[in-house]
């Protein structure tokens, strides 16, 4: 992780676990990020199905521990909009955090409450209640101005937990002096949902790769046909504009095509497939990159000092255009240089391949880390650095009245 680290401008000024006081006796808030998934069981409570997320916070809250502290953890659990829901209750969560840290008390879902999303003065004050310190190890959510976000650092002196602490070195050192050539491979099935990083990307990298169901708006862009594939009509100037820029960004040579109206996506079958070249003929639709693009992404991806990988190459959750997502996989994996996967579904494609272990970091975030690279900093990271006891706010007296 050092050599992300360097140069990374998040780090300035960022309380951590260091410059929080002693804490021997103290009562600490921890935001978590418990957002795990649940599987209900006929007759029984639901259970965690996969706790990666509990256990990631554990060297946080251990610390904590060990420094003689008591430990209450709070989260959010799906989308219960504001008012309980029987559906999104952290006993599960609560019975893994038992086994796992039984010191560590557990609040009830935040977004039980609609202070918590609207970032409520009264919300926060409920919060740091009886509490000597926080701490934010939520990653996940720091790009949102929530109240057990951005609200806490205000009240009680404050630091980033390891984990975010971990996600602002690797991704934070992006922003920095990252190993060249800096490559960005980005996917997803949405143009709109990326343009803004993208943007951003393109002052930081050597190379910026498209793939995904966004590669068809680029490709149109370009002047090439798309027959029926995925196209954002409102977006092809703007794609056109940064095919402009100057920096080479790399789109799909070949595409794997089915006609149009087949079935695609878990569990689907039926319909012909082709491959075919840049040009998508009509009737059929764009739904994976193919080999030929598969090897020359693969071939700058191995030339690479630094790369960012964030978004499938194709309808991945189908087996007939998961090759491309694969491919590309192995490519970051094999990499030498230093390897960053965005969260979310590219992270669940190296998990799935069995590749996790040789990626440099995996993001907790797919949302927070693309906003990140796209602002330069984020909302609960900001907050932070406005704490009493952050490095540079040393000495500052602590102002309840405004959250």
């Amino acid at each position: 992780m050092t050599q992300a680290a360097e140069g990374n401008p998040l780090l300035e000024g960022l309380p951590l676990l260091g410059d929080l006081p002693n804490l021997k006796g103290a009562s600490v808030l921890v935001r978590v990020d418990f957002n795990v998934p649940l599987r209900p069981c006929a007759g029984e409570p639901s259970e965690v199905v996969d706790d990666f997320r509990i256990r990631a916070a554990l060297p946080t809250l251990n610390y904590l521990i060990d420094q003689g502290a008591r430990v209450t953890a709070c989260t959010h659990l799906g989308r219960p909009k504001g008012a309980p829901d029987i559906q999104w209750e952290l006993g599960p969560v609560r019975e893994e955090l038992a086994r796992l840290a039984p010191q560590v008390e557990l609040l009830e879902n935040l977004r039980f409450d609609p202070g918590e999303e609207h970032n409520d003065a009264a919300f926060v004050e409920k919060l740091v209640n009886s509490h000597d310190a926080y701490v934010n190890d939520a990653f996940g959510v720091s790009h949102r101005r929530h109240a057990s976000v951005v609200g806490p650092p205000a009240y009680l002196p404050s630091a980033a937990g390891f984990l975010l602490q971990r996600e602002i070195e690797a991704l934070g050192g992006l922003l920095g002096s990252p190993e060249r050539p800096f490559v960005a491979v980005v996917g997803g099935a949405k143009v709109a949902d990326k343009l803004g990083v993208m943007k951003s990307l393109l002052n930081l990298v050597d190379v910026l790769i498209v793939g995904g169901g966004m590669a068809f708006t680029f490709l149109a862009a370009a002047g090439h046909d798309v027959g029926g594939s995925m196209v954002d009509p409102d977006r092809i100037d703007e794609c056109a504009a940064l095919l402009k820029s100057g920096k080479p960004i790399l789109l799909p040579s070949d595409i794997f095509a089915l006609e149009v109206g087949a079935p695609f996506g878990c569990d689907s079958s039926g319909g012909d497939v082709h491959t075919v070249g840049a040009d998508v003929p009509d009737g059929w639709m764009g739904l994976d990159i193919g080999p030929d693009t598969v090897d020359s992404y693969a071939r700058v991806i191995a030339t690479a000092g630094t790369v960012l990988w964030n978004g499938p190459m194709g309808v991945f959750e189908d087996p007939r255009f998961c090759s491309g997502t694969a491919g590309v996989a192995r490519a970051v994996a094999d990499c030498p240089g230093f390897t960053v996967v965005g969260g979310g579904d590219s992270a669940a494609a190296v998990d799935e391949l069995g590749l996790a272990d040789q990626i440099t970091f995996i993001s907790t975030g797919g949302g927070a880390s693309l906003e990140l690279l796209e602002y330069g900093d984020l909302p609960g990271l900001a907050a932070l650095r406005a704490a009493a006891n952050a490095p540079s706010n040393r000495g500052t007296i602590l102002d309840r009245s405004d959250p």
